[in-house]
């Protein structure tokens, strides 16, 4: 009994002693690693500084820098891990690590795919140049100023201050109209003129109208195009340019073609007939004899 005792002891004794000797051996691959993991710790910090101010000068927007920044300390952390691991001859377990991080990643990716998808198309929103913070857009039957793009949506604001948000990735897969991107817009004015109407000089006094409010530079023609004869007028349209970058811009002018148009016709007595409606009677009534029948009625 005390020989199998003692001869436990010895087993433990030696175990002991080879991990100890184990540990003394991997001391300087220990201290390798350790040096290896503060050095990527620090580089991470200074990489993300560094990323985070690089990417500020194409992104405007805080929340995306800061996730660059993030992945790229996170990314110089995971090479030193590895690095470290491989100082300590631990392959095995960097394997493992890497199996791992592969089977959770695609379970990651399947539970979190709206998500991810949105917070890639955000990244891809804040690279674009032909979309900024400020520009007035249309997309997805909304149009307003951007006023964000974050991780997971974009903020229009609307044209009564309502703000809409919209997720990255509807923007990505939908056909975008971006009226910044421009600095001038043409404008079209439909409007309509009686029958008796004298069709050239209507057709002068709008450009004059026009003209007298937004000057037409670089060769540009105020373009006046008759398109129907209607029920009560002969309708045309006037097409001109002006400088404009959003929808607000657009209604000024055209509320101001409009009104100069208005007092142009005003001046020269053009009138800008409504709808009539002409009621024709095959059978004449005769108003005698139906004031006598009424009577006879009433009697």
């Amino acid at each position: 009994m005390k020989d199998k005792i003692q001869e436990s002891f010895t087993d433990i004794f030696d175990k002991l002693l080879g991990w100890m000797t184990a540990f003394i051996e991997s001391i300087p691959n220990l201290l390798v690693a350790t040096i290896v993991m503060v050095l990527a710790f620090y580089m991470a910090r200074y990489v993300n500084k560094w990323a985070v101010r690089i990417a500020a000068k194409k992104i405007p927007q805080e929340s995306i820098t800061k996730l660059i920044g993030r992945f790229s300390a996170i990314f110089v952390v995971s090479i030193g891990l590895f690095l470290a691991l491989g100082a300590l001859d631990l392959s095995k377990t960097l394997n493992t690590l890497l199996a791992g991080a592969g089977i959770s990643g695609l379970v990651i990716g399947l539970a979190l795919q709206g998500t991810l998808s949105n917070l890639l198309s955000g990244i891809i929103l804040s690279f674009r140049s032909k979309i900024n913070l400020g520009n007035w857009i249309e997309t997805s039957g909304y149009a307003g100023e951007v006023v964000d793009i974050n991780l997971n949506s974009l903020v229009l604001k609307e044209y009564d201050n309502s703000l809409v948000i919209i997720p990255n990735k509807t923007i990505i897969e939908n056909p975008l109209k971006n009226y910044s991107l421009t600095k001038k817009m043409k404008i079209a004015v439909e409007c309509g003129v009686g029958y008796e109407s004298d069709l050239e000089l209507v057709e002068s006094l709008v450009k004059e109208a026009i003209e007298s409010v937004y000057h037409q530079n670089d060769n540009s023609e105020i373009e006046v195009y008759w398109t129907a004869f209607a029920d009560s007028s002969i309708n045309f349209v006037c097409r001109f340019w002006v400088d404009a970058e959003n929808a607000k811009n657009r209604l000024d002018a055209k509320s101001a073609g409009i009104m100069a148009i208005k007092k142009k016709f005003n001046e020269h007595d053009i009138n800008i007939p409504f709808p009539i409606r002409t009621l024709q009677m095959n059978n004449p009534i005769n108003l005698n004899r139906v004031n006598l029948e009424k009577s006879k009625v009433d009697y």
